[in-house]
């Protein structure tokens, strides 16, 4: 579907200082752990998730290990499904487990992220960040970093784009024609 662009959301500057600002809110409901564990969302989360790992642990003595995750074989909207992935660098179990997106909309994408983290193991807790919420709902999950709420319309996409799937790091909105 064609779509045509309406406005930049974030510059980088932005991007930065939200990603900082989810890691300071990271580091300060830790409380007494001293290790977490950020798992990025493939494809865009996983460059988010490293980017506030390198926030962690320049503003605090927190260890943070670094995961990704593939949702292929947990959607709900595939028919012929892949194999199951394997745990991809990130001891889960007893662990706070921060999953990392770009984008929540419907809440599907965060669903299929949680089913994957389980069957790895079971966490301490499970939270969700995000760099941008645009609200739309379908199931009762909700980000508990979020970099900037942007209320859209059905019509609307955003576009998150970051290095290494982009040559340069912004936010976009555009409207589906």
């Amino acid at each position: 579907m064609p779509e045509k662009f309406r406005a930049r959301i974030m510059e980088e500057r932005d991007v930065r200082r939200a990603l900082a600002r989810i890691a300071h809110e990271i580091i300060e409901r830790s409380g007494q752990e001293r290790e977490v564990c950020l798992i990025g969302v493939q494809r865009r989360g996983t460059p988010l998730a490293e980017l506030i790992a390198e926030n962690i642990e320049k503003f605090s003595d927190l260890t943070v290990h670094r995961g990704t995750v593939d949702i292929t074989f947990y959607r709900d909207d595939l028919e012929h499904k892949p194999a199951p992935p394997a745990a991809a660098g990130c001891p889960v179990e007893g662990k706070t487990v921060v999953l990392v997106d770009d984008v929540i909309y419907t809440g599907r994408t965060a669903r299929a992220a949680l089913e994957a983290v389980l069957s790895w193991g079971r966490p301490a807790r499970i939270q969700l960040a995000v760099l941008i919420d645009r609200g739309h709902r379908e199931l009762p999950l909700r980000g508990d970093y979020i970099g900037k709420n942007v209320p859209t319309a059905q019509s609307e996409q955003i576009k998150v784009r970051i290095p290494p799937y982009d040559d340069m790091i912004c936010v976009d909105l555009y409207e589906k024609t």
